[in-house]
């Protein structure tokens, strides 16, 4: 109720409710002029207020069949996170869209705010598809969801100023949400509300195409439109090939016959001299990222970047046209995804039964061997221009001349680090926190209904230095991880993860220590690093002198830690016994989580996060 309660009380401006007033139960084009957008009604110079998206989406709701708008969660500042559902066949289900046996596409927009294209030319499509129906064949083989504003609080952190590098709307939201959050650095980790939302959401639908849309920074450029779905070697080799193959050249070749000028995402080796060559798709991989974490989850997920400096006209216009692109493609090659979506998720469930092949990639670096391609970069003639603020020179692009530059693009990356997966993991049932990031991330676990005592593998951790400064809310930690195997005995209630499933990568990434994303780096261990207990001198020297006399090879390397540590007083030197000691923490510094070559048989319970499953 509090939902409708919102939307009752928009003021009058939104010409969309004059069409709801009018009890407009049939769609159909006599009543597509009064469904505009906020940036249509404004010819672009404005973008609309949540409550206006809100109201926009629940007058098409109202005025199709096909169209259910759902809340998928609360925003950290209490407000409902909406999410459309469009299906001809009215699947508004997660099992009810699976059982269509269409294809499922995501549109998320607005994870950063001040980006917010996506949102108006999503609702424009949405018009399009369910209400005017000019586009309805696009839900020939699809079932189609869109998030509207996925940052909504930063949404409405509303201001002329969030966005110094951007060319419009006249005010825009801001990047991060309610809590200072990027939650585009969030996907593994997900301490936002927002994000558990989306993550409860995502595991439910499992879309098998997803976007991002953006708008980008960086340097000048004549492309108003760039896109990136990871194919490297992280990807599972079915989506790779669907991506590389089929969507990436589908999207350059029909988006400039549709007059924009369109390129794979890429980084500048020198934003100042793009014949120095551009590297795109083969930079490093995080899964705290879109998509990056699309690819763990066997689903391409196309990062849609508009150029900052194009007006906003220019920017929603090519968003929606990449959409229409995007949609043509999965209706015309729906087998294809399927099938590769399928493959892949196949593929991730045998990775435990692989033994040294099954190798999961936990990081990429570029290729060092890519000779890369040829491709003419069009770029503008730049010149440099004094600032006396900055007592130095900043570039000034002009685009009244433009510059086709003959460069190389770098695209292949290599494997940097990668680890064979167990068959499954083990934590013990404390670790809380853990355990609840493991189900919002759609794992199938297990409970443990009795203590038992098994042979894993694990980690013990040396030198571990935390950053100085926070990174998203959190601070990040670098260590040794030393590999060893030892007997543990596991209580009941501690949680298996096997990996015999389709998210098997995403349990791999938060539980490997040296994955850029695991909890372990995110903090969520912390504790294991600390010391409890201390030693007094009059308790632990007589100890030290009894070890001292009863052990000649404790004594031997107590002898050569003396000479390498001539200025050692007394706690020191007493400290180099306790750590030898029976009174020292054998648990500090040591991972809780196993690794098992797990045979089954166990007694458990299946438990899976409510809100996973429909």
């Amino acid at each position: 109720m509090a939902w409708r309660k919102r939307v009752r009380g928009i003021g009058s401006g939104l010409a969309c409710l004059v069409w709801m007033a009018a009890g407009g139960g049939c769609a159909g084009p006599a009543h597509t002029a009064d469904l505009v957008t906020t940036a249509e009604r404004t010819q672009y110079v404005e973008t609309g207020r949540y409550d206006e998206a809100v109201a926009f989406c629940r007058a098409v709701e109202k005025g199709s069949p096909w169209v259910r708008v759902v809340s998928i969660g609360t925003t950290g500042e209490g407000r409902d996170m909406p999410m459309v559902i469009v299906s001809r066949e009215r699947a508004f289900t997660p099992r009810a869209a699976a059982a269509t046996g269409k294809a499922i596409v995501l549109i998320s927009n607005g994870i950063h705010s001040g980006e917010i294209e996506g949102k108006d030319a999503s609702l424009a499509l949405l018009r399009e598809v369910a209400v005017s129906r000019e586009r309805a064949a696009l839900l020939d083989h699809v079932v189609l969801l869109i998030l509207p504003i996925f940052n909504i609080d930063g949404h409405e952190r509303v201001s002329a100023y969030n966005r110094i590098n951007q060319n419009g709307p006249k005010e825009m939201g801001w990047r991060c949400n309610a809590q200072a959050l990027n939650l585009n650095r969030d996907f593994m980790k997900a301490d936002a509300p927002e994000m558990r939302a989306w993550l409860r959401m995502y595991h439910a639908w499992r879309p098998h195409l997803w976007f991002d849309t953006h708008t980008t920074d960086g340097a000048d450029w004549q492309y108003d439109i760039t896109f990136l779905a990871a194919f490297g070697p992280e990807v599972p080799a079915p989506l790779a090939g669907w991506v590389s193959q089929r969507l990436h050249p589908h999207l350059l070749r029909t988006l400039a016959e549709d007059g924009h000028c369109p390129q794979i995402f890429f980084d500048m080796r020198d934003r100042l001299d793009p014949a120095k060559g551009i590297d795109a798709g083969n930079g490093g991989f995080a899964p705290r990222f879109s998509t990056s974490y699309g690819a763990i989850t066997n689903r391409p997920s196309l990062l849609v970047e508009t150029h900052m400096l194009k007006p906003y006209e220019t920017r929603v216009r090519a968003t929606h046209r990449l959409l229409v692109r995007s949609l043509e493609l999965v209706n015309a090659d729906t087998k294809a995804l399927i099938d590769a979506v399928a493959a892949a998720d196949r593929e991730a469930s045998g990775v435990a039964s692989a033994g040294p092949s099954g190798r999961i990639v936990l990081s990429t670096a570029p290729d060092k061997a890519d000779p890369g391609e040829p491709i003419t970069f069009k770029g503008y003639a730049v010149t440099m221009e004094h600032s006396p603020a900055a007592g130095g020179v900043y570039p000034v692009w002009h685009h009244d001349r433009t510059v086709d530059t003959p460069t190389r693009t770098y695209t292949r990356a290599a494997p940097a680090a990668t680890v064979e997966a167990p068959r499954a993991y083990i934590v013990p049932p404390q670790w809380t926190e853990v355990i609840e990031r493991l189900a919002l991330h759609g794992l199938e676990l297990t409970r443990l209904d009795a203590p038992r005592t098994l042979e894993v593998e694990s980690y013990r951790f040396e030198d571990v230095v935390w950053a100085a400064r926070p990174f998203e809310g959190r601070h990040g930690l670098t260590a040794r991880a030393v590999p060893i195997r030892e007997t543990r005995t596991y209580p009941a209630g501690s949680v298996v993860v096997r990996l015999n499933q389709p998210m098997s990568r995403v349990a791999v990434h938060l539980l490997e220590p040296e994955a850029p994303d695991s909890l372990l780096w995110w903090g969520f261990f912390d504790a294991i690093f600390e010391q409890k207990e201390y030693f007094e001198d009059y308790a632990m020297a007589p100890i030290a002198d009894r070890m001292l006399r009863e052990s000649p090879a404790l004594a031997a390397e107590f002898a050569e830690w003396q000479q390498a540590h001539a200025e050692a007083g007394a706690r020191e030197r007493l400290e180099f016994f306790y750590l030898r000691s029976a009174y020292w923490d054998s648990r500090k510094d040591v991972y809780p989580v196993g690794r098992v070559g797990w045979q089954g048989g166990e007694q458990g319970t299946a438990e899976r996060e409510k809100g996973n499953s429909e």
